[in-house]
């Protein structure tokens, strides 16, 4: 069995991509491989016995001109790196998303070592230098792929120029240094996602489409009809929230649990106030077994997302579930939802055709079991562990 490196930022679950890494290295062992992970150190990381491997990675949360130049190229990830290849074999190299905190800088030294790249791609980090195609809230394509400095004016990161300039100028660097052309192979998470890096430059035979996966073996789903419906995730305006929220005001009669933290948080609660909602509820951010009872509880689960979503984790841990998904109609959410059948699509930003829908579940919550009942289905038999481990050993086998 071969030795796989798994490359990520964080070796503790901040997003769903850090949950994908986690469950892709228990797949693979599961399997008999032997996985490595590589990760920046971070106090708030699990414990492995390889992290004494793990290099300093950038602070974002107080960053100093030290942290600048690491966020750009990390010396310690290059020492790092080259530490562990003197010490262990590796086979392959499996990255997700690594930039930011091991930049670009370890590729030349695993490519020197004639270790194949792979890359699970989670965002649009190639062709954007935010990573989302979106500017101010906003979908957005100005830089197509390559014309990184068009951000500068539009100050896409956060509305600042200064990290504006930070992101354009990583982009480029990461670029020059192999982000593309140092990599043996793509996966993308969605169809979406596969043909938005196509148009954009990447060739059709270096990329591949594997969606996510959730291992249900030993997750029990409720076919219960359920109190409330649940949106679970990041609170942002760019999440669709305050759609969601325009959309379920009027519903009284419709308890609407937002389980998350983020950005729009405080936007979310005014706009609460002055609705005068009290269905609705902000619970903050869950895990583990809470989050699991808020799945199991909930008529259905909700995601108005108004960008380029690629696989999200939280569709398919509804299905797991047993709960049917209202989603919206963008990115790579219509490949994971059958109109009518597991959930239902909306249009992305369409307040009333979401509130439609809300009020739909609501009222046919027999006919909303039976929904979730076709997407443990679709778990079960197009999105399980072993058809996901056989796509990923499709891809290493080409390289191996």
């Amino acid at each position: 069995m071969n030795t796989i490196l798994n490359v990520s930022q964080n070796h503790y679950v901040r997003g769903g991509s850090d949950r994908y890494f986690f469950m892709l290295a228990e797949l693979l062992k599961k399997h008999g491989h032997q996985v490595i992970p590589f990760t920046a150190a971070s106090a708030k990381n699990e414990p492995s016995e390889w992290e004494h491997y793990f290099p300093r990675g950038a602070d974002f949360e107080q960053p100093g001109v030290g942290d600048l130049l690491r966020f750009l190229y990390s010396r310690d990830a290059v020492k790092s790196i080259r530490r562990l290849l003197n010490d262990t074999e590796i086979d392959l190299a499996h990255f997700h998303i690594y930039y930011g905190k091991l930049t670009t800088s370890i590729l030349d030294r695993l490519k020197k070592a004639g270790i194949p790249l792979i890359q699970t791609l989670h965002d649009y980090k190639l062709t954007c230098p935010v990573y989302s195609h979106l500017s101010n809230d906003e979908i957005c394509e100005a830089c197509a792929g390559k014309h990184f400095w068009r951000a500068l004016p539009k100050r896409c990161n956060r509305g600042s120029l200064a990290r504006t300039a930070l992101s354009v100028t990583e982009s480029y660097v990461s670029q020059m240094l192999g982000a593309v052309s140092k990599f043996d192979h793509f996966i993308s998470v969605s169809h979406f996602l596969r043909k938005k890096m196509m148009s954009h430059g990447i060739p059709e035979d270096k990329i591949s489409t594997v969606h996510n996966f959730v291992d249900v073996s030993d997750i029990t789903p409720s076919f219960d009809r359920g109190n409330y419906v649940l949106y679970f995730g990041r609170v942002h305006r760019s999440k669709g929230i305050l759609t969601l929220i325009a959309a379920a005001a009027p519903l009284k009669h419709v308890p609407l649990y937002i389980v998350g933290d983020g950005e729009a948080v405080p936007e979310a609660q005014r706009m609460l106030e002055q609705k005068g909602c009290e269905h609705i509820h902000l619970l903050g951010f869950k895990q583990g077994d809470e989050l699991r009872e808020l799945i199991l509880n909930s008529i259905c689960t909700v995601l108005p997302s108004e960008l380029y979503e690629n696989c999200p984790m939280s569709v398919l841990e509804a299905y797991a579930y047993g709960k049917p998904v209202i989603g919206a109609d963008i990115g790579g959410i219509p490949e994971l939802i059958d109109d009518e059948v597991d959930g239902f699509l909306v249009p992305s930003g369409g307040t009333e055709a979401l509130r439609n829908k809300l009020l739909w579940m609501s009222e046919h919550k027999d006919e909303a079991v039976e929904m979730g009942r076709a997407g443990r289905r679709k778990m079960e038999t197009e999105f399980n562990a072993d058809i996901h481990y056989q796509k990923i050993m499709d891809v290493y086998q080409q390289f191996l």
